[in-house]
């Protein structure tokens, strides 16, 4: 690695030394360099000890989809799915038992690129096309005028978030900054669409739709033909695996591992964002472990999806295992989570709504099976290994905490934040008791699906106590998640007073925020807010 000295200090060591005549002159330029490249020193310690981050950023993965226990029990689907690389994260990290994200895909994704709750960045259903809401109808509800464009890098688009984003800013700050995957930001055609126009400085397979036509090399990653892009269900930018035998999750990790390796070439440290696809429908077995969950005898199209988590697991291992093997590991800081919660509607099979039990409901649900994840992470020599954080988060906690973690303080955005750092509990004892504000959950859309939860809601949690909004009904639904994690028992006639509490909070932050909400088609007036 070449130094950086300040400008004229070589020549100013070479007048000294020209003019040295005696052995005793040769103190004082022995001196001078000894300073000089004691700066030297501190500058590359200073570029060196800023931590790697990668991102691990699973779709549609559910709470209990993997074998590492994150209720008090071990479920029946701890014993089905096989995660032994999120157990061996697990025990190198820290366990987040109560981590929130948002009922569908791109209000998290947006949510954790800007540090904003979706109510205020306005992305609150999920996006694909220009100008165009993907909200189903409703034969009672007309859905509002959201920002159907989504994340973007400039304030020039119409229903649209401009907004510094976290990669943007690491990038600022010497960060080689990688993008592999699932983007889902901004609508097609607008410059979100491109993860390069969001600061990053590598984009491998990322683009405006937030699902595919096929997982298959053989059918092009859902491309209509070899070589050539076809949105919007081709994943992009991978047509030299296209007639191959091989699954798009072990495609973007090679490409993942590529990336890395270029990057290690560079005198700065890299933020790998690596998302992947999968287990987003179509539910299409990784035939490296489909046999084994066959001869277990799951039925269709379980077996599929079982294969599918243990290849993303198997990325997972083996990204871990290229850290290790680069002696990366004890300087890179490791997240990973879901970006909702697990699907559990018709294209799983079985029983419906209940692939995420103890939870209840699945994706795009206010229940805890829509929004509760998987969440672990692995900062050497500052999280203990085989610890457990019990506090709630949310997913745009984790916008001020990973730049706490590169050391980026306060960074000026154009945006208010509404995530909150982890950065210092992380660093002292008390790993409870972490968010001194309340979870807010706002999704005044209708994602298509029908099931316990699913519907235009607002949603609050403070303490234990959680409270759901039902904008069409005006219902109230108010769960104690401690005693009761399957919300089975309604306690708002219970409790008014908590129901007076939590709706006023919860009315009070839509209000500040300008949140967007439905109109009521039998009235033609605004659907009034929780606390009305």
């Amino acid at each position: 690695m070449l130094c950086t000295l300040p400008r004229g200090s070589f020549r100013l060591v070479s007048i000294l030394y020209g003019k040295s005549k005696a052995f005793a002159s040769l103190i004082p330029f022995a001196f001078i360099c000894l300073q000089l490249f004691s700066a030297c020193e501190v500058e590359r310690k200073e570029k060196t000890e800023k931590p790697n981050i990668v991102v691990f950023f699973v779709d549609d993965m559910g709470w209990q989809d993997t074998s590492v226990p994150f209720w008090t029990e071990i479920t029946e689907w701890n014993k089905r799915y096989h995660t032994p690389n999120m157990k061996k994260l697990a025990s190198q990290g820290m366990k987040f038992t109560q981590a929130y994200a948002h009922a569908v895909c791109s209000p998290s994704r947006t949510s954790l690129l800007t540090g904003m709750n979706p109510a205020r960045h306005g992305v609150t259903n999920w996006t694909l096309w220009k100008d165009i809401s993907t909200d189903h109808e409703d034969e009672e509800l007309e859905f509002p005028d959201w920002n159907v464009n989504g994340l973007q890098p400039v304030d020039t688009i119409n229903q649209a978030i401009f907004a510094h984003t976290l990669p943007s800013i690491l990038r600022e700050n010497g960060y080689h900054t990688i993008h592999v995957g699932k983007a889902h930001w901004g609508a097609m055609g607008t410059p979100g669409e491109n993860p390069l126009n969001l600061g990053f400085d590598i984009n491998i397979a990322g683009h405006a739709a937030g699902g595919l036509g096929s997982y298959l090399g053989e059918n092009n990653f859902g491309n209509a033909e070899p070589g050539v892009h076809t949105p919007p269900w081709g994943v992009p930018g991978m047509e030299k695996y296209h007639g191959d035998s091989i699954h798009l999750t072990e495609a973007l990790t090679l490409e993942a591992i590529t990336a890395l390796n270029e990057a290690k070439k560079k005198d700065q440290p890299f933020f790998l964002y690596f998302s992947h696809y999968t287990v987003h429908i179509p539910l299409e077995a990784d035939r490296r472990f489909y046999p084994k969950y066959k001869e277990m005898g799951l039925e269709e199209p379980e077996a599929r999806y079982a294969s599918m988590l243990e290849g993303m697991d198997k990325s997972l291992g083996d990204i871990l295992d290229y850290l290790k093997a680069n002696q990366l590991e004890d300087n890179t800081i490791l997240v990973f989570l879901s970006d909702n919660g697990g699907l559990s509607a018709s294209a799983r099979g079985g029983k419906l709504h209940m692939h995420n039990t103890p939870l209840n409901s699945g994706k795009g649900s206010a229940y805890e099976g829509g929004i509760r994840i998987p969440m672990l992470i692995k900062w050497p020599k500052v999280i203990a290994p085989k610890s457990t954080f019990e506090d709630y988060l949310i997913i745009e906690d984790l916008f001020p905490t990973l730049l706490d973690m590169a050391s980026v303080s306060k960074p000026e955005t154009v945006q208010i934040i509404d995530g909150e750092s982890l950065v210092p509990t992380l660093h002292g004892n008390n790993k409870n008791n972490f968010r001194k504000k309340p979870l807010i959950w706002h999704y005044p859309n209708n994602w298509g699906a029908t099931g316990p939860g699913i519907g235009a809601t607002s949603t609050i949690r403070e303490g234990d106590w959680k409270l759901i909004y039902w904008y069409k009904t005006r219902e109230l639904e108010l769960f104690n998640i401690a005693e009761d994690i399957g919300e089975t028992k309604n306690l708002a006639i219970v409790h008014p007073e908590k129901v007076s509490e939590l709706t006023k909070k919860l009315g009070n932050f839509l209000r500040e925020v300008n949140a967007f909400r439905p109109k009521d088609k039998r009235t033609g007036e605004w659907a009034p807010w929780p606390d009305e």
